[in-house]
């Protein structure tokens, strides 16, 4: 008996364990570091390759010739060691690792933050720093301290214009940007019925802006179908009594469309009070909200219109990409005046593809919206794909229509 956690990591809250990582992945960021830290303790060799992943996503195509030199030599080692690789192009980690990678009930580990999206399918998710990677690469193990768990109860379902992304910075703003520290949000209840895979992506994704070390929903039919599509047969994973350290209800009937304001996620404010708020930019992408789903509710409110402002759209993966221009969403965006980014972060972390100048204002579909995040003196809000798109034909901050 016990949480989700608990039970992956098979120990109880509080309690040191170690356990070997099913699944282990980089980004041209951190796997630099990560290699640098994994030659330091004196190896060579990988010993076992086969659930390690290096994923090109956070500053592709390569802003300047020290970015490139530094990715030439991860790729060359990434290629040499047999690795599993993706190059410009393939996507964002997090996306990548959720399209047929990830299985309910696995140990992953990412040299990002957001590796806790991927708790959507059942699996304990979570972010190391480099160091602690090239351990994992060396040993293939790793320890941790079982979270204690927060029940996310949550019930009915998603009415209006309201979407999961709206839900992910409501329960942000209720729990604050340290509400969850080094514990596990754990959603729960009859209302995850209705959420998609993408849908909890989102949520999980959010889960580390509360400080939290993972998030996470149980395995059950939304899963097994998504994963089937993939060629896994998996079994739903059936929850037991535990102890929660709190429980929190959330009736999605009650989730409208909100907007985070610069600079932290967890001070949200309803779309209706923004309304006319004058924008620069604006941004649909990322880990949180760059999937086909994304990309396809944005083109349906977009479509036969123009944007009034530059607008950015970044699919997470290449497969999205593909299934954007097969669909006829691509095309779309594109009449639509949208400028269409290679698969990968894009703009998110300032580094190029989007960066703000001073005084401008983005609305983003992002995960973050620190000072200086997307470039000096910019300010970064953060909204549901609906809000962005409606927002984008306006040049200022609008409501989304109720689909």
């Amino acid at each position: 008996m016990g949480t989700l956690s608990e039970r992956i990591l098979n120990g109880t809250a509080g309690e040191y364990v170690d356990r070997a990582v099913d699944r282990a992945y980089v980004h041209d960021g951190t796997g630099v570091l990560t290699l640098e830290a994994w030659k330091s303790m004196g190896e060579r060799r990988l010993r076992d390759a086969t659930q390690l992943h290096v994923l090109f996503d956070h500053i592709i195509p390569a802003n300047n010739s020290t970015t490139a030199t530094l990715q030439h030599e991860l790729r060359e080692f990434a290629r040499s060691s047999f690795l599993h690789f993706s190059d410009i192009g393939g996507g964002i980690c997090h996306q990548i690792m959720s399209e047929g990678i990830v299985l309910p009930g696995e140990v992953v580990v990412g040299a990002d933050s957001h590796s806790c999206t991927l708790g959507a399918f059942g699996a304990f998710a979570t972010g190391v720093g480099a160091t602690d990677m090239a351990a994992i690469w060396m040993t293939g193990e790793t320890w941790f301290r079982v979270p204690e768990s927060i029940g996310m109860h949550l019930s009915g379902t998603l009415t209006g214009a309201a979407e999961a992304k709206d839900l992910a910075l409501t329960y942000v703003s209720r729990l604050g940007m340290d509400g969850a520290s080094y514990q596990s949000l754990e959603f729960i209840g009859d209302g995850t019925a209705a959420l998609s895979m993408d849908d909890r992506l989102t949520l999980c994704n959010l889960a580390v802006e509360t400080g939290a070390k993972a998030g996470m929903f149980y395995a059950d039919d939304v899963t097994v179908q998504y994963l089937a599509t993939a060629g896994h047969a998996v079994k739903p994973q059936e929850p037991e009594p535990c102890k929660y350290i709190q429980e929190i209800d959330f009736d999605l009937s009650d989730i409208v469309p909100v907007i985070a304001l610069p600079p932290r996620v967890d001070t949200v404010k309803p779309v209706h009070v923004l309304v006319g708020l004058p924008l620069d930019q604006v941004f649909v992408g990322t880990c949180t909200n760059g999937r086909y789903t994304d990309l396809a509710r944005f083109a349906r409110i977009v479509k036969g219109r123009n944007v009034a402002i530059r607008t950015i759209v970044v699919p997470a993966s290449r497969a999205v990409l593909q299934e954007a221009i097969r669909t006829g969403v691509l095309a779309s965006l594109v009449e639509a005046g949208c400028t269409i980014g290679t698969p990968g972060c894009g703009p998110c972390l300032g580094a190029h593809m989007g960066v703000l100048g001073e005084g401008e204002v983005c609305l983003s579909t992002a995960n973050r919206n620190f000072k200086n995040r997307m470039g000096v003196g910019g300010e970064i809000y953060l909204s549901s794909v609906a809000t962005a798109a409606a927002s984008a034909l306006e040049g200022e901050i609008t409501e989304p229509e109720v689909a």
